[in-house]
C-alpha cells in the first residue's frame, strides 16, 4: 500500500544501521547515541534498549535462530547479546585503537566475520576465541557476509573481486572477477 506501518522514535541521535530478526517480528536499530534498540513491529514499541558500547555502533546482525543480535562499534568492542533478555552475553572483540578495523557485519549461528582492512576475521560469537583470517585481496575488504546455513562467507572489495570461503575449512573456494571497480556489497 505505500503507507508508513509504525514510526519508532526513541534514538536520541541518527540511526546507522538496522536489521530484521529473520524469526519474529523484531527489528533492531544500531545509533550513534550508542545504544541499540530491539522493536515490535507488529506492536509498534520498543522492546529493548541494549546499553554497554562507549561510542557509536556502527553495524548489527541477528543470528539465524534470531536469538542473538551482535552490535559493533567504534569504540572497537563487538558485543554478542541475548535477544530475549536484552543482555550482553559476550565482548567479542576488543581491537586496539589504532587498528582501523571497526565494522562487524555478519554473525551466523556461532560464527561472526568482522572486516579488517586486506582480510576477514572470523571469531566464535558464542566463546569470543578467534577462529580463521581470511585473507587474499589486494584492496580492502567492504562488506562480508554468511550464506543462510553458516557454511560460506563472501566477500566484496575495493579490488573489484568478490571472494567466496568454505565456513568450515576456510579455503576460498570462488575468486569472483570481472568488475571494473569496487564491490561496495555483497549478500
Amino acid at each position: 500500500t505505500g503507507q508508513c506501518y509504525h514510526t519508532f522514535r526513541g534514538h536520541s541521535a541518527e540511526i546507522v544501521c538496522l536489521s530484521f530478526n529473520p524469526q519474529s517480528t523484531l527489528l533492531a536499530t544500531g545509533s550513534m547515541d550508542t545504544t541499540a534498540k530491539l522493536w515490535d513491529l507488529e506492536k509498534g514499541e520498543e522492546v529493548a534498549t541494549l546499553n554497554g558500547h562507549s561510542a557509536e555502533i556502527i553495524a548489527l546482525s541477528f543470528n539465524t535462530t534470531g536469538d542473538r543480535i551482535i552490535t559493533g562499534s567504534f569504540d572497537h568492542t563487538v558485543a554478542v547479546w541475548d535477544v530475549g533478555t536484552g543482555r550482553e552475553q559476550n565482548l567479542l572483540i576488543k581491537k586496539p585503537t589504532n587498528n582501523n578495523a571497526t565494522d562487524v557485519y555478519k554473525v551466523n549461528q556461532c560464527k561472526a566475520a568482522v572486516q579488517c582492512c586486506l582480510c576477514v576475521q572470523l571469531w566464535n560469537a558464542v566463546t569470543g576465541t578467534h577462529i580463521a583470517t581470511l585473507a587474499g585481496h589486494s584492496k580492502e575488504v567492504l562488506d562480508v557476509c554468511f550464506d543462510y546455513a553458516g557454511q560460506r562467507i563472501a566477500t566484496a572489495s575495493a579490488d573489484g573481486s568478490a571472494r567466496v570461503y568454505n565456513a568450515g575449512t576456510k579455503q576460498c573456494i570462488a575468486k569472483l572477477e570481472g568488475h571494473e571497480d569496487e564491490i561496495s556489497k555483497v549478500s
